[in-house]
């Protein structure tokens, strides 16, 4: 069973889209059939599967996000308690849990079974830059 740890480098909130990693990744082990399972190793990052043709989806869910979770140095969330890390650090843990640290895609011939216009991303929550470990794992 293959597998991988690929390091992402973030520049701050937003979405990195993976899918040419992972497609590499799925290429190289030689396998025909199997589930890609996909793991962020952190707690203020997560992935989503979302669309990859128009921007403006990821800059809509980077918005929505951040109103439905804003740093804690917004007035409407001072009841938040986490906040030694920063004003970007709870709320980012707050959006790494509604969202997936973990995915299962399908591989078939070969190659992730996405549909057309999806794509992988790491989500990055926080403010400042990171680098990120996401773990490939092909079951086969």
């Amino acid at each position: 069973m293959p597998q991988e740890v690929l390091e992402i480098e973030t520049r701050g909130p937003g979405l990195y889209e993976i899918t040419r990693e992972a497609a590499r990744f799925v290429e190289a082990s030689g396998a025909d059939v199997g589930l890609l399972t996909c793991f962020v190793r952190h707690t203020s990052a997560s992935l989503v599967i979302q669309e990859n043709a128009d921007p403006d989806v990821q800059r809509d869910l980077q918005a929505f996000f951040a109103r439905l979770a804003p740093r804690s140095d917004d007035p409407s969330m001072s009841w938040l308690r986490h906040t030694t890390e920063g004003p970007d650090d709870m709320p980012a843990h707050i959006k790494s849990a509604l969202t997936s640290v973990s995915l299962g895609v399908p591989v078939s011939g070969g190659r992730l079974m996405l549909g057309t216009w999806q794509g992988l991303y790491l989500f990055e929550h926080r403010d400042r830059p990171h680098v990120r470990q996401m773990v490939l794992h092909l079951s086969v």
